[in-house]
């Protein structure tokens, strides 16, 4: 790897034993490529919904703490990176060595102020000069191609948002973008109180969830994990009341609003004090 100024620390390499693992993996996942009947049958299309599974699987393992099952998961991602590693070899279009030289190559490439002579005194210089050099291996395509089409909206907004700040396009003051998020809430009340086209209505909302994701992020929320909590803030206390109403053996449908927003603030008030 002649594109590094300067060696890697040794004392990082994985030992022999370890390397043996990882080979036996994926001799493994080779062999049921050849002898499983399922495996056999499997593309990189019909299989990439379950991509996406596992991560979403990794990402609640992290949010439950929950490091046993994170180790599990991390490593149904791994099966699913060489998986498709593997395919592609059979097909001929790269293999397993190729993917990872690549990365590597890549990280070294991209971190001049650890593997070369570049001076960084910020994590902001580290992130600019990361899209930076992103831009000269992409000959000069935009910054915000790296952001993937199928990300979930909100997660997308705010990596949009991150990487035009990284490169110097971001409000100056963090109010200002609460002034965006104002005007932006204003523009849209008012059209929606004039009786606007619901294509209109949608875009317009579409900005204003724009510049709130905007806001938070430069308050260092990152809005998909607030939204996802809350989310499950929701679920919880929705369930506190079903449980409720089945414990007097009645549905959702024999309750009034006033019953279920008793138990609603019943379910509220145990967050922050459990012995209620």
């Amino acid at each position: 790897m002649n594109v590094r100024s300067k060696p890697y620390d040794p004392s990082f390499r994985e030992s022999e034993d370890r390397l043996e693992a990882y080979a036996d993996f994926v001799a493994i996942v080779r062999q049921l490529r050849r002898d499983c009947p399922w495996d056999r049958e499997q593309t990189h299309a019909s299989v990439k919904h379950l991509l996406i599974e596992e991560a979403y699987e990794v990402v609640s393992a992290i949010e439950e703490a929950d490091w046993e099952a994170l180790k599990r998961e991390l490593g149904d991602l791994l099966l699913h990176v060489v998986f498709h590693s593997v395919m592609a070899e059979q097909a001929g279009r790269f293999t397993l060595k190729e993917v990872i030289l690549s990365e590597t190559e890549k990280l070294i490439r991209r971190h001049p102020h650890v593997f070369g002579e570049v001076q960084v005194d910020s994590v902001q210089q580290v992130l600019a000069n990361w899209e930076q050099i992103k831009l000269q291996e992409k000959q000069h395509a935009s910054v915000l191609a790296g952001v993937p089409r199928h990300l979930p909206a909100l997660l997308r907004a705010y990596r949009i948002q991150e990487k035009a700040a990284a490169v110097g396009f971001d409000f100056p003051e963090q109010e200002q973008a609460w002034a965006k998020v104002e005007e932006e809430l204003a523009e849209f009340h008012r059209l929606v109180q004039e009786g606007m086209p619901e294509a209109d209505r949608e875009a317009e909302f579409g900005d204003v969830l724009f510049a709130l994701v905007n806001y938070a992020r430069l308050a260092g929320i990152n809005p998909e994990n607030a939204l996802q909590r809350t989310n499950n803030k929701f679920i919880q206390r929705f369930q506190h009341i079903e449980a409720r109403l089945s414990a007097q053996g009645r549905t959702l449908a024999e309750a009034d609003l006033e019953e279920m927003d008793r138990y609603w603030n019943e379910a509220k008030a145990k967050e922050t004090d459990p012995e209620r």
